[in-house]
C-alpha cells in the first residue's frame, strides 16, 4: 500500500525556507523517510502563500509569483500527491469532532480528517494535533520532534 504524507503548512514552509528554525529537521525527515508520496492541498497551499508572502515573515518576503512558482515545482515532484478537497469540513471531522475544542483547531482538524479519509499521514510540527487524533487515529499523524 502506498504511504501518503500530507504536509502541514509548518512542514511545507520549513522544507523550502532554509532559514526556518525547523528546516534541518524537516529536511532530515524528507531525505530519510520511507514516504511514497507527498501531499499538499488547497488549504496548505493557501497557508504557504499567506505566510511566505507576508512582509512580517522575513526581510525580503517572496513575491506572490515566487511563492506560486515554489508550489508549482512541488507539483512536478515525482512523489506529489494531489489532494482534493471534495468533502466538507464537517464530513471530514466527524470521527473526532468531540475532541475539537475551539477555533484554533479548525484547519488542523480539516487536514487530519483529509489524511484519515485518504488513508494517509498528516506530517506536522504541531504536537497539539495528537489530542485531535487520539489513539484511534494516531497512525494518521506524524509529529516531527
Amino acid at each position: 500500500m502506498i504511504r501518503k504524507h500530507l504536509l502541514d503548512v509548518n512542514v511545507l514552509i520549513a522544507l523550502v525556507e532554509s532559514g526556518h528554525e525547523y528546516h534541518q529537521r524537516a529536511m532530515e525527515w524528507f531525505s530519510g523517510s520511507r514516504r511514497d508520496s507527498l501531499g499538499i492541498c488547497p488549504l496548505t497551499e493557501a497557508g504557504f502563500l499567506r505566510v511566505t508572502t507576508n512582509p512580517a515573515f522575513r526581510p525580503g518576503p517572496r513575491s506572490m509569483e515566487q511563492a506560486i512558482a515554489v508550489l508549482q515545482s512541488l507539483r512536478g515532484h515525482s512523489h506529489y500527491w494531489p489532494c482534493e478537497m471534495k468533502l466538507s469540513w464537517v464530513d471530514l471531522t466527524v470521527p473526532f469532532a468531540h475532541r475539537i475544542l475551539g477555533h484554533q483547531q479548525v484547519s488542523d482538524a480539516y487536514l487530519l480528517g483529509l489524511a484519515i479519509k485518504e488513508h494517509g499521514v498528516l506530517v506536522t510540527f504541531d504536537r497539539g494535533i495528537k489530542y485531535l487524533a487520539g489513539s484511534d487515529f494516531s497512525q494518521n499523524l506524524l509529529v516531527l520532534e
